[in-house]
C-alpha cells in the first residue's frame, strides 16, 4: 500500500508552490534550505549552547569487524536541542522537505517510491553501504 502521507504531502506542495515553480528556483531554494538547516545546527551550538560539537578523529582498532565499527564512531554532538532550537531545526528541515517534494514534482517522481528504493538498497547492502 502506498504511503498516503507522502503522496498527500507532494500534492499539497504542488498546490502551494506558486512563485518558485521554475526548476531553477526550486534547486536554488533547496540549496538555500539546506544551508539554513546547517545554520540552525551551528546556532544551536554557538548562540544557544544547548549542544556542543566535539569533532575528533575516530580511534578505530585495526582488527575491528565491520559489524563492530559503529561502536567506534561518534556523531560528535554533546547535549540535546532545547525546545527553541528543536523547533527551528524542525521548521528548516520541513522547508527542505518542501523543496525536495517540489523537485520530485518537477520531474514526475514519487517521493515515497524513492524512499522505498533507497530503503531496499540499504537493506540489500547493509553494513557494506558504509555511509
Amino acid at each position: 500500500m502506498k504511503d498516503l502521507l507522502s503522496d498527500d504531502f507532494q500534492q499539497v506542495v504542488s498546490e502551494c508552490i506558486v512563485r518558485h515553480r521554475s526548476i531553477l528556483d526550486i534547486i536554488s531554494k533547496q540549496q538555500e534550505a539546506s544551508g539554513r538547516v546547517s545554520r540552525a545546527v551551528a546556532k544551536a551550538a554557538t548562540s544557544c549552547g544547548c549542544i556542543s560539537i566535539n569533532a575528533e578523529k575516530a580511534e578505530i582498532p585495526e582488527d575491528i569487524s565491520l559489524q563492530d565499527l559503529p561502536n567506534y564512531m561518534s556523531n560528535h554532538v554533546n547535549g540535546h536541542l532545547c525546545d527553541d532550537c528543536r523547533d527551528t531545526l524542525e521548521n528548516e528541515i520541513g522547508t527542505q522537505l518542501f523543496y525536495l517534494a517540489a523537485l520530485c514534482n518537477s520531474f514526475d517522481l514519487n517521493l515515497y517510491d524513492i524512499l522505498l528504493k533507497e530503503r531496499k538498497r540499504l537493506h540489500t547492502l547493509g553494513i557494506f553501504n558504509l555511509t
